[in-house]
């Protein structure tokens, strides 16, 4: 178990229910990793806000870490064409 505790945003829910079983294990397991490392290599700080980001696939995974708390908040899973829409 990490030293961070992975929490997710209610609007994930519905992100994760649109997401196909066999990359949605893949998303989980890159979630889970992010409980011991979260900045692994090849995550990115995004521009003009505090939040990361990290791809698995066709998917990119952003989340906001509270260093302080020790706890890493998902706030969306969607597809790589669709993320960074608001």
């Amino acid at each position: 178990m990490g030293a961070f505790k992975v929490f997710f945003k209610k609007s994930v829910e519905k992100d994760l229910s649109e997401i196909a079983k066999k990359d949605l294990k893949k998303i989980i397991a890159c979630i889970s990793a992010l409980a011991d490392n979260p900045r692994p290599p090849g995550c990115e700080k995004l521009t003009g806000s505090e939040r990361y980001r990290i791809r698995q696939g066709h998917y990119r995974i952003l989340y906001s870490i509270q260093d302080h708390e020790l706890t890493i908040w998902v706030v969306k899973i969607a597809h790589r064409k669709d993320v960074y829409k608001t």
